[in-house]
């Protein structure tokens, strides 16, 4: 059974939260303020952060940091700002999701299933992919080639994760900016192209023999690895 840690300094929506998520089949841990949280994220392996922005003591953006530098747990964002630069500032700052005050219990639920329906690699139990020379350790969120880091954007870590995750399967633009953006990304799916590009280019090391990340004209992008 799944575990979300809901971090929220409000106990009415706390209380609110965790019953809903309880009803859906979640076991439920909560903390009010940062560092309490820090210390419960640590102890119990969430399967996924329910992360409130404003907080006592230590803000969302800064656990949001600290939950990133520990690995690859997914985090929805809760906030009363609604403003678009906080939005993309959240996504690109490492979240999964993003969501604005006020908002419906059975809403967080639903984007709470989806978030872990796209991100399967981070609750099938296994700690490190190997393709060849590479190897993605998804406890530790990092990318290494022949030995050494590849340091990726969260969106770009993001990509490559889900793709590695379907090896030789081929994924529409539209179907990645669904899985990896999120059904409410409002950008060009151009995205989807750049974030390929930069992944190439990180990897171009990688072992031609043993993957690479293809596009399939007409089709979409596939993961392809020497079975």
């Amino acid at each position: 059974m799944s575990l979300i840690l809901i971090i929220e300094d409000e106990p009415a929506i706390a209380r609110v939260l965790s019953a809903y998520l309880k009803k859906a089949g979640f076991e439920v841990e909560h903390a009010a303020d940062g560092h309490t949280a820090m210390e419960k994220f640590q102890s119990c392996s969430p399967s996924l952060v329910v992360l409130d922005i404003m907080l006592p003591g230590m803000d969302g953006w800064e656990l949001l940091q600290l939950i990133r530098a520990q690995g690859a747990c997914p985090v929805i964002m809760l906030t009363a700002r609604d403003r678009m630069e906080d939005r993309l500032n959240g996504l690109d700052s490492g979240a999964d999701d993003y969501m604005t005050k006020p908002f419906t219990p059975e809403e967080v639920v639903a984007r709470v299933n989806a978030v872990l329906r796209r991100r399967p690699y981070l609750t099938d139990g296994a700690s490190k992919r190997h393709f060849g020379n590479l190897v993605i350790d998804l406890a530790a969120k990092q990318v290494y080639l022949n030995g050494a880091e590849v340091p990726l954007s969260p969106r770009d870590l993001s990509l490559l994760l889900f793709l590695s995750e379907y090896p030789n399967r081929t994924f529409t633009r539209d179907h990645l900016i669904e899985q990896v953006w999120g059904m409410d990304y409002e950008g060009s799916d151009r995205a989807v192209d750049l974030s390929i590009k930069r992944l190439r280019q990180s990897l171009s090391h990688w072992s031609a023999d043993t993957g690479e990340i293809r596009t399939l004209r007409g089709m979409g992008y596939q993961f392809w690895v020497n079975e």
